[in-house]
Parts: C-alpha cells; structure tokens; sequence
C-alpha cells in the first residue's frame, strides 16, 4: 500500500477531483527516503485550484509526509502510516487538516473538499484491488 500511495503521479487517474499532478524535484536519499517537490491541480466544475506540496516518501519508517508550499490554502497537513497486519494486508492511517487562505474560498470549495476527501479513502482502496487484487 505504501508503493500505491507514493505513486502520486497516477493520482489523477482515480483520486476524486485530482485533474493533474507535475512533479517539480525529486531527491532520493540512499535511506530510502525520496523528497518531491509537486503541484497538484484539483478541480470541480467550474472551480480549479492549484497548490504545491513537499512530499517526503519514507520507506523505512513507512510514512508519507505532506507539506504544503504554496496555493489557496492557508495551511495544509496531511499523512499516511502503514503497518503490515499480514502478508497481504495492512491498516493504513490518513490524517488530513486544512484551511483555505479566502473565507470565500473556504465558503465556495470547503464543502465540496470536505466530500471528496471522505471518498479519498475509498478512492485508494478500489485503487488497491485493482492493482492488488482482492482478498477471498
């Protein structure tokens, strides 16, 4: 699980309302730990919104950091931890705070982020079964 959320890339192809996402750096360590530098546009009808993040990929400690840089939001924090429960399965715990810079903004996107965020979840786990496959 922790290879199929750090492949921020093909986000776009099934996380709600991610329309594209550019990787601006990466820098491998030899620790196993990559730091990427990424812009990620999201979208709904007629709104389209851009920010860019620091990704940190631990693999040894499997976390995934995320850091916001700069775009409409006054703050953003998000992460992920794996912990392997079985050979092919594992708890996966997403935690997600953010506040949009424009209390109009925040009127406008606010409910509308709040419902895809809560479909987040679902989104990387039907990811999971495609590329995984399910469990019997």
């Amino acid at each position: 699980m922790f290879e199929l959320v750090a492949d921020v890339e093909r986000y776009p192809e099934f996380v709600p309302l991610c329309e594209s996402l550019h990787i601006r750096r990466r820098v491998a360590s030899g620790e196993g730990i990559d730091i990427l530098v990424a812009d990620m546009t999201v979208a709904y009808k007629v709104f389209r919104e851009s920010f860019t993040s620091r990704v940190t990929l631990d693999r040894p400690r499997l976390t995934i950091v995320v850091e916001y840089l700069d775009g409409p939001f006054s703050r953003l924090e998000n992460r992920w931890t794996f912990k392997a429960t079985g050979e092919r399965t594992s708890e996966v715990e997403f935690f997600i705070d953010y506040e949009f810079r424009s209390r109009t903004l925040g009127l406008l996107m606010g409910a509308m982020f709040d419902a895809a965020f809560r479909r987040f979840a679902d989104a990387f786990e039907k990811r999971a079964d495609e590329v995984y496959g399910t469990l019997a």
